[in-house]
């Protein structure tokens, strides 16, 4: 195999996860790969995680940990794990994430089939608060596309329309391209506008298997802004922020005037559906409110 002994990093940044933090640490040191790096950045927890990870690092050569001395936020908290992590080949986890013992040596083997490649998915599984599993595949071609608008705009739709037949923010990754795309200002949103400046990056590929997973929730804009640190007004506009941020990553990079015109056009359809979809669950909450009023 091609990438058989080359290094792949793992990336943990965690907050206070002492009750979910060793799951996802055995997931990662369970892999098949056999040069595997673990970097996990503490963001200054106040509970047992930082005893925790200490001891696995000083157990297991494999394990770096670096705690932060102040919380520095979450989104620069992810940034500083790739930074510090040294393989070739890249991957975040969340301390509530676990991974399959395949799920490294599955997707280098997408990476060393084509070598276009910028990063490779793999289906999830996600764990709701009552305990149910929701998953979706990917049965789509769009990121394999050669013209970036093409991959541009298929982030843009699978974001929209199924979010979890692929997250591009956990796949396997090329560690120095990656982080020479730009993450952009600390906002709401700003992991799907990071994954579309991904998109415009390079090809993506996929493993149609549930190697990973990962717990969800429905959570309010309100209680994103408050948890990334991203200032409250912006929940009033965070398509319209959004979409101006995505017109700034098409400038970004080169494309021709036909295509810059078509990215365009996809960001100004997203709007435009968006504020459509928001205009009919106001009407909805008018026309309750209304019959209320009726029926005093």
């Amino acid at each position: 195999m091609a990438f058989a002994d080359t290094m792949v990093s793992v990336g943990l940044p965690t907050y206070n996860g002492a009750d979910r933090v060793e799951k996802v640490i055995t997931s990662v040191l369970a892999q098949d790969h056999p040069n595997i790096e673990l970097v996990i950045c503490d963001n200054a927890s106040t509970d047992r995680t930082e005893e925790i990870c200490r001891d696995w690092a000083a157990t297991d050569s494999r394990v770096v940990y670096h705690r932060q001395p102040t919380n520095i936020g979450q989104i620069p908290n992810f940034t500083d794990a790739i930074r510090r992590a040294r393989g070739e080949f890249y991957r975040w986890v969340g301390d509530d994430n676990w991974l399959s013992p395949t799920y490294v040596s599955r997707c280098l083997e997408v990476f060393a089939a084509d070598e276009r490649l910028l990063l490779v998915s793999t289906q999830q599984a996600y764990t709701g608060p009552d305990g149910s599993t929701r998953t979706a595949p990917y049965t789509g071609t769009g990121y394999l596309s050669d013209d970036p608008v093409d991959r541009f705009a298929e982030a843009l739709r699978m974001l929209n329309e199924d979010p979890f037949a692929m997250d591009p923010l956990y796949a396997l990754m090329r560690r120095e391209r990656i982080m020479r795309v730009n993450r952009g200002p600390i906002m709401l949103r700003e992991d799907e506008i990071f994954a579309a400046r991904m998109a415009l990056a390079g090809p993506w590929g996929h493993v149609p298997e549930i190697l990973a997973g990962r717990d969800w929730e429905v959570q309010h804009l309100a209680d994103i802004a408050r948890k990334i640190g991203a200032p409250a007004w912006q929940v009033r506009v965070s398509t319209l922020l959004q979409c101006r941020e995505l017109l700034r990553a098409l400038d970004e990079v080169e494309l021709t005037a036909a295509q810059r015109r078509r990215g365009r056009a996809v960001v100004a359809s997203m709007y435009v559906r968006r504020h459509g979809v928001t205009a009919v669950r106001r009407g909805r909450k008018l026309a309750r409110m209304a019959a209320l009023r009726s029926n005093r």
